[in-house]
């Protein structure tokens, strides 16, 4: 069985106070953080959630007790006996956002075995608090005493001493005490609310290494597509044009040789054409030299369809962004003009805060398959950044590609 947790953000771990944490657009907010008499009222009321938990369990697990063994009736005993472990949960859950500023994940989903071992945890750091804590206020009023013996004369100075440095161990440790315990709280809390950070590096490491396998396959298709256009394309045309050559030295007819070599001339400029084609889909320099918005514009400039463009970006961006917003567009309205019979493209380029949005929009049939090469090999490129990238593309169109780049 498992356990529903209704949370606020989505697979991210609840956040320290006053860190903040990502609203549903991604943006980031932050929070004060609570102020310690605040936080000291919630811990003292975890002590009394804490007792709470274990009267019920004590209680209630006696009561099903027997229901729990016999195999027949265990499913419906677990149910109920779970019923009330995740209401406290919600109310541990409550008493950490109000009084200690966590912010927790959207719709996470924990289950009966994590929620049973955070209350178990919870409810022993709880009670060890509440001890810790009558510790704590007892030895406040021994001290209360040993200061009113001082000021009437009946103690003397040798003892208050003595007591004075005994008191100070024991609040050193008391103190010392609260603040492990209160750690201890707020760790077994983000396990429980959210995503551990175990959990988190691991995902985190599989995202990588797909990231990197996904890179690695782009990488060797675009490799294959240059051989590709270089051996259909530039080589045969080099081809012809030797040909053209060697038809005009061995022609006898002036005029012939001179018709040749105006092929051949001609046939040149189309092979500096494709070549200049193929320098660009590797790697165009005029981002260097240019940036991002000349770029674009060649990309225009080269494009059989209107294509118009909107560049919105207000500060500069790194390198590795700049690339991959470029072949992005490049990719996307190379498709659209070999494939979606679109009059017309739309690229709208916007930098909002720290993330750069790239969005390509054609009128076209529409029908893009997402799983393809090329647009595959931008959705490897993309999430290299920690990226993502969107494909809307409905029969009968329009077609709309979106990616979203972090630029911190």
């Amino acid at each position: 069985m498992r356990g529903d947790l209704a949370g606020t953000a989505s697979d991210r771990p609840p956040t320290e106070p006053g860190r903040g944490g990502a609203g549903e657009d991604g943006t980031v907010t932050r929070t004060p953080a609570p102020s310690w008499p605040r936080r000291g009222l919630g811990t003292l009321l975890g002590s009394a959630t804490a007792l709470v938990g274990a009267l019920y369990f004590l209680v209630v697990g006696a009561a099903l007790g027997p229901f729990l063994l016999w195999p027949h009736t265990r499913p419906s005993a677990l149910e109920i006996l779970m019923a009330g472990a995740r209401r406290l949960v919600a109310l541990e859950r409550v008493r950490r956002s109000v009084f200690f500023g966590d912010l927790f994940p959207e719709h996470y989903r924990a289950s009966d075995q994590k929620i049973v071992r955070y209350l178990a945890i919870r409810i022993y750091t709880g009670l060890l608090c509440g001890v810790v804590v009558g510790f704590l206020v007892f030895g406040a009023v021994l001290a209360g005493l040993l200061a009113g013996g001082a000021v009437r004369g009946t103690l003397g100075w040798d003892e208050l001493l003595t007591q004075a440095l005994l008191g100070g161990v024991l609040l050193f440790l008391d103190v010392q005490g609260l603040h492990s315990l209160a750690a201890l709280d707020a760790r077994t809390t983000r396990e429980c609310f959210g995503p551990s950070e175990r959990e988190l590096l691991r995902r985190r490491i599989d995202e990588l290494a797909t990231s990197r396998a996904a890179v690695v396959a782009a990488v060797d298709a675009e490799r294959r597509r240059i051989e590709r256009d270089l051996h259909d394309g530039v080589q045969q045309r080099l081809v012809a044009l030797g040909m053209l050559i060697g038809r005009a030295r061995r022609g006898r007819d002036p005029e012939q040789a001179e018709a040749l070599l105006l092929q051949a001339h001609e046939e040149s400029q189309n092979v500096l054409t494709e070549l200049r084609e193929v320098a660009w889909r590797v790697y165009p320099s005029a981002l260097d030299s240019l940036g991002l918005q000349e770029a674009i514009g060649g990309v225009a400039e080269r494009c059989g369809i209107p294509l118009r463009t909107r560049f919105d970006v207000g500060a500069p961006l790194p390198r590795p962004v700049e690339t991959a917003a470029y072949f992005v567009v490049s990719e996307s309205v190379t498709n659209a003009a070999k494939h979606s019979s679109a009059s017309a493209i739309l690229v709208v380029v916007t930098l909002d805060g720290a993330r750069l949005t790239v969005r390509v929009e054609d009128d076209g049939t529409g029908g893009a398959n997402g799983t393809g090469g090329g647009l595959n090999g931008l959705r490897s490129r993309v999430a290299a950044l920690d990226g993502v990238l969107h494909i809307h593309s409905p029969l009968g169109g329009p077609t709309i590609i979106t990616a979203e780049l972090p630029c911190a």
